[in-house]
């Protein structure tokens, strides 16, 4: 249920009339299907003998066939990048295609269960019809239709459990793996009605195996996706510089040939030496203005645990060091240049010798767009990020920093206010120098920055912050002239307080982090939209990939 409650957690029309929209379909395509097969003329001696069991089962199937053409869509995230650059964008949430591309597969489950218990009662009518033919357990693992669905339903029940959340984080390379069953059901479906277990009145059994005709759109789309894919990371692609930061996070900074990204997008990486098919997502913490590609990738895998080591950094238990400095400084374990590009926004500490193996070959699919490409659309945006869901900000701000040093055109944004929320302290070393730079730069205050401390200090620390932080001078947690607030944002306090600042405005919230702070601050936006009387408007946009 929680999956689905989720799913109201919007603050705009749109995802609710697409959602509302979506289940009236699906009731209405059930509903013809079950009109269809209860007066058909062309089952009536199978229905007279099967009865409503067949209807249901027929019926049921009619949507999954729908369902599965519609699945591989929302995964296609070349195609859904370029449709959310069209007018379409305002009447279909694109960026919610992953919520889509589940809403798709659950439909998938509850159908096939009872599409299945349906036949399960045919099959006992079958053999209660004629005792002496086959028996029960033929029908169900023997026959054409039987053996076919069983394996179905296998490949998809699989599917489903594995792609759970707590499955996923403790370990992503089984839902990878599994995820690739679908090539298993699509197979059995398309050959599953070809074996006519229930004949019509006529007795011919042409054309039943029309699974094809269904899903051969969106199975050509997804296709081209994958060779779009292989074409992409074909191009030359090297690992300038490795960045060890605390809190077991590491950056990497890559140059890539033919490449070109807008701030807040998101990629997938591939290291064949770790594993030939896994493609990981990570969002871009460069920005478009310059020369490299850059990502923040926090330890918390096989996978990335491996691709770290594999880079040279040297890992840290968290469990080892609770009550302890993480980790220590940002520091370079890795780099083929001295300096990747001109930016003045460049990791702090000592550069290591480059080590003496070489670093690993990777491949890059993308960049693919998202939600916080959008922040320009508004006058003013809150960006929220949480832990190492800030990386997607990181872009945002560089872009912002270098559009008001060198505008290149009119924007629509005049006010941002950033909001980065952490557990540990050290976390706010891995863009201490960006956000330094946008404060000394930053004269009419265009960006405000605004940083939380949700973890415990030990006494040394706190004796530290007490002896240091004195008004006026750099706040002793994070070097900036803006101060740490200690615990969680009072959302409703900072939401009202907006919307006095900003009368009749449109303000685009914008989030990447843990689901429940997401929930919460939705669950303000609409809050805040229904209570307040000055006109202004918050739009809340959460990143999904």
């Amino acid at each position: 249920m929680g999956f689905f409650r989720r799913l109201f957690y919007v603050n705009d029309i749109q995802a609710t009339a697409f959602l509302m929209l979506w289940l009236f379909l699906q009731a209405l395509i059930f509903a013809l299907g079950i009109v269809n097969y209860r007066f058909t003329s062309v089952y009536t001696n199978a229905r007279g003998l099967l009865g409503w069991s067949l209807i249901i089962a027929r019926a049921s199937a009619l949507v999954l066939h729908v369902d599965i053409a519609l699945v591989l869509f929302p995964v296609c995230r070349t195609f859904i990048s370029l449709l959310r650059s069209t007018p379409l964008a305002r009447v279909i949430p694109f960026d919610r295609n992953i919520t889509f591309h589940k809403l798709c597969g659950y439909s998938i489950l509850v159908f096939t269960l009872i599409h299945t218990f349906c036949h399960y009662a045919n099959y006992a009518k079958l053999v209660q019809a004629n005792p002496t033919g086959p028996s029960f357990a033929y029908y169900c693992f023997v026959s054409g239709p039987g053996l076919t669905g069983h394996i179905m339903l296998f490949a998809l029940v699989l599917m489903v459990i594995t792609s759970q959340a707590k499955v996923r984080r403790r370990s992503f390379e089984t839902f990878w793996y599994t995820h690739h069953l679908f090539l298993v059901f699509f197979g059995g479906f398309t050959i599953h009605g070809g074996f006519c277990l229930v004949k019509p009145d006529s007795g011919q059994c042409s054309n039943m195996a029309s699974f094809w005709k269904y899903w051969v759109a969106s199975g050509v789309m997804y296709l081209i996706e994958r060779c779009l894919r292989e074409t992409r990371s074909r191009h030359k692609t090297v690992i300038t510089k490795v960045v060890q930061h605390p809190s077991n996070t590491v950056e990497i900074q890559i140059r890539k040939d033919f490449w070109h990204s807008q701030a807040g997008q998101y990629i997938f990486i591939n290291c064949p030496e770790v594993s030939l098919h896994q493609w990981h997502p990570f969002t871009l913490t460069s920005s478009p203005e310059e020369k490299f590609i850059s990502i923040h990738m926090r330890v918390v895998g096989n996978w990335t645990r491996a691709f770290a080591i594999r880079l040279g950094c040297e890992l840290v238990d968290r469990k080892q060091t609770k009550g302890r400095a993480k980790l220590q400084r940002p520091h370079v374990v890795n780099a083929i240049e001295s300096s990747t590009s001109s930016t003045q926004f460049t990791s702090a500490g000592r550069v290591f010798p480059t080590q003496s193996h070489t670093l690993p070959q990777v491949l890059i699919d993308g960049p693919f767009g998202c939600a916080s490409e959008d922040v320009f659309n508004y006058e003013v945006a809150v960006l929220v990020g949480a832990g190492i869901g800030v990386t997607p900000f990181a872009s945002v701000l560089k872009s912002i920093w270098y559009r008001t040093n060198a505008p290149l055109g009119k924007s629509r944004l005049r006010k941002v206010y950033f909001f980065w929320i952490a557990r540990d302290k050290e976390c706010f070393e891995w863009f201490q120098s960006l956000l330094k730079a946008i404060e000394n730069e930053d004269v009419n205050q265009f960006i405000e920055i605004r940083t939380y401390l949700t973890g415990r200090l030990n006494q040394d620390e706190m004796r530290n912050v007490m002896l240091n932080d004195e008004e006026g001078q750099e706040d002793a947690l994070t070097g900036l002239k803006s101060p740490t607030y200690y615990g969680r944002p009072n959302w409703e306090t900072v939401f009202n307080n907006m919307s006095r600042d900003h009368p009749s405005t449109d303000i685009g919230v914008f989030f990447c982090g843990p689901k429940r702070l997401g929930a919460n601050l939705s669950q303000q936006c609409k809050k805040t939209n229904t209570t307040t009387t000055d006109g202004t408007q918050f739009y809340y946009n959460k990143e999904n990939f």
